[in-house]
C-alpha cells in the first residue's frame, strides 16, 4: 500500500481540537430516501464550514462512473464543478465543535483511504467516528422509523436491539473504515436508518431527522433538525395523498402495517418487521440493498427512466 499521507493535505491553519466527534457521510453507497444527504445539508445549513483536511480526489474517483458537471455556454466551456472530499469543522446548536467528512465514496484505494482517515483521527484526537447511512426496508411509513446501530465495541451500541447475527451485504468504504478503525483500537460506529422500500428513491426527510436524532444522542451534540421536521411534515401530507389515490399502493402499505403490528405487539415497538411478518433475514436485507443499488445504477445509465418498471405500482414520491 502506498503511503497514506500522500492522499490528503491538512490545512496550515487547522485548529487544535479537544476530542471532537467525526461524522462521515459518503455519496455513492446506499442512501435510501437521500436521508444521509439531507442530514448533511441540515447540519451545514447556515454555517460556513472550515476545511481542515482535503483529500486528493484525483487519486480516489473514477470520473467516468460519476461524471462531474461541466457547463457549456454557446461556443465554449464556461465552468467546471469538481467533486470534493473534505473534512470540515462545524459547530452544533450549543457551539460544540465537531468534524464532518462528506463527499463521494472513493472508487479506488479503499485500504489506503481508511489508513488516511485513521491518521486524521489521530491527528485531531477524534474520540468517536460515526457514519450515516440509510437502507431500504420492507416497513410502512405510518409506523416509527427504525435504525440499525453498529460499532467497534458493544458498549457503543448498548440499548439498540440487534437484528441478526450475520449478514453479507455489498462492501462500502465506510464499512471498511469502521472495521479498520476498530482493529486499530479506535472507537467508531454507525447508524443505518430504515426507509420504506417504496420511498427509497425519493427524498424522505423524516428518515434524515431520525438519523440526526440518533447521531446527536450518541455524539453528545445538539444537531439542528428544525428544517427537516418541517420538510417531513410536508412530505407526510404528500405521501398520504398519493397513497390514498392508489389502491395498489394502499394495499401494500396496509399489509406492511399489519405485519409490523404483529411483530411489534410481541417484541416491543422498537422492532421492525420483514415481508414475512417476522424479522427480515440477513439474506433478505442484503437482497434489498443490492436491488436498491441496481436501481440506482439503472437510473444513472438512463436518465429518462421512470421510478419503476412497467409492472410496478407507482410509489408515493414526496415533493414530486
Amino acid at each position: 500500500m502506498l503511503e497514506p499521507t500522500g492522499l490528503y493535505e491538512v490545512a496550515q491553519d487547522a485548529p487544535q481540537l479537544d476530542g471532537p466527534v467525526l461524522l462521515v457521510a459518503l455519496d455513492g453507497f446506499v442512501d435510501a430516501g437521500a436521508a444521509a444527504r439531507l442530514a448533511v445539508e441540515a447540519v451545514v445549513e447556515g454555517q460556513e464550514p472550515r476545511r481542515v483536511v482535503r483529500f486528493d480526489i484525483d487519486q480516489l474517483i473514477d470520473y467516468r462512473s460519476r461524471r462531474p458537471p461541466l457547463r457549456f455556454e454557446t461556443d465554449h466551456w464556461a465552468e467546471y464543478t469538481p467533486p470534493a472530499l473534505d473534512v470540515v469543522l462545524l459547530s452544533d446548536s450549543d457551539d460544540t465543535q465537531y468534524l464532518l467528512l462528506a463527499g463521494p465514496e472513493p472508487d479506488t484505494q479503499w485500504e489506503r483511504f481508511c489508513a488516511a482517515v485513521e491518521q486524521v483521527v489521530r491527528r485531531f484526537g477524534v474520540r468517536l467516528v460515526i457514519n450515516l447511512t440509510a437502507i431500504p426496508m420492507a416497513v410502512p411509513h405510518t409506523r416509527p422509523i427504525g435504525v440499525t446501530a453498529h460499532g467497534t465495541r458493544p458498549e457503543l451500541t448498548e440499548g439498540h436491539e440487534a437484528w441478526f447475527a450475520t449478514a453479507e451485504v455489498p462492501g462500502s468504504a465506510v464499512g471498511l473504515m469502521e472495521l479498520r478503525l476498530g482493529q486499530a483500537g479506535l472507537d467508531a460506529m454507525g447508524f443505518a436508518v430504515h426507509v420504506p422500500h417504496y420511498l427509497a428513491r425519493a427524498e424522505y426527510p423524516h428518515a434524515a431527522r431520525v438519523l440526526l436524532d440518533h447521531v446527536g444522542l450518541a455524539a453528545g451534540l445538539y444537531l439542528p433538525t428544525g428544517s427537516l421536521t418541517k420538510a417531513a411534515e410536508r412530505a407526510d401530507v404528500e405521501i398520504a395523498e398519493q397513497v390514498a389515490g392508489s389502491d395498489e399502493v394502499r394495499q401494500v402499505v396496509q399489509a406492511l402495517e399489519r405485519q409490523y403490528d404483529v411483530v411489534a405487539s410481541g417484541r416491543g415497538q422498537q422492532v421492525m418487521p420483514g415481508l414475512s411478518g417476522e424479522l427480515p433475514s440477513a439474506d433478505e436485507l442484503a437482497a434489498e440493498v443490492e436491488r436498491f443499488l441496481a436501481d440506482q445504477d439503472d437510473t444513472d445509465d438512463d436518465p429518462t427512466d421512470g421510478e419503476g418498471g412497467p409492472d410496478d405500482p407507482a410509489p408515493p414520491r414526496p415533493g414530486a
